[in-house]
């Protein structure tokens, strides 16, 4: 039976894909690396720090990687609270979000991103007051394609995961899902680079096309 629904943010209830690859670029640039020698596919859903130790490791830079994560997301955060920011809820994923709310629903919002970021998310698309529990990649061990951030979730939540739903848009995520041994949906995002998220249990690619009850349908044996 569906009890919770865990959403992943990035990609998911916000597009921001491509500013995140923007400020990555500019940051790849002031390091001396032409960014199109790097595959940032594979840096989607993972969190700043397996991204920055796998490309510190390749490129065997000099700073440190706590150095090179707090630098880009720096410069992120910088970004999404600058009044040149568009923060804007996916359409159609705000109206699911509070259905799920009005069904007596646990929500919870997972994602690799920084708990000061996801919390800024949050409330820029109104919907903070909805979620039951916002858990950072930071809080965890593992990043995703580990199951460690949902299991973490759902342990917050107070729900078993084989009762948890994730929304995710990428492939990282939607095998973090599957580990944890949730339902998945996932979300077709065109900005996410052509994920490969075949092993979700539903893949979409609109939140106006979801019905609630065709999520609850997916825990039915």
């Amino acid at each position: 039976m569906l009890k919770a629904v865990i959403f992943d943010m990035d990609g998911v209830l916000i597009d921001s894909e491509p500013d995140h690859l923007r400020i990555h670029e500019k940051m790849l640039e002031s390091l001396g690396i032409e960014p199109s020698s790097i595959d940032h596919s594979k840096y989607v859903g993972v969190t700043t720090n397996y991204k920055w130790s796998d490309i510190k490791s390749k490129y065997d830079l000099s700073y440190s990687v706590q150095e090179l994560v707090d630098i880009n997301r720096n410069n992120y955060f910088k970004y999404i609270t600058s009044e040149d920011a568009i923060v804007e809820a996916i359409s159609g994923v705000d109206k699911l979000v509070k259905n799920i709310h009005n069904d007596r629903l646990k929500l919870a919002v997972a994602s690799s991103s920084p708990i000061n970021v996801i919390e800024t998310v949050a409330k820029c698309i109104g919907l903070e007051k909805y979620f039951d529990v916002l858990v950072s990649g930071d809080y965890v061990k593992r990043s995703k394609p580990n199951p460690d951030i949902f299991l973490y979730a759902a342990e917050k939540l107070e729900i078993n995961p084989e009762n948890c739903l994730v929304v995710e848009d990428s492939h990282n995520g939607s095998i973090a899902a599957k580990r944890a041994g949730m339902k998945c949906v996932g979300y077709k995002n065109i900005n996410s680079a052509n994920q490969d998220i075949s092993s979700a249990d539903l893949i979409i690619d609109s939140f106006n096309k979801v019905q609630l009850e065709e999520l609850k349908k997916l825990f039915v044996e």
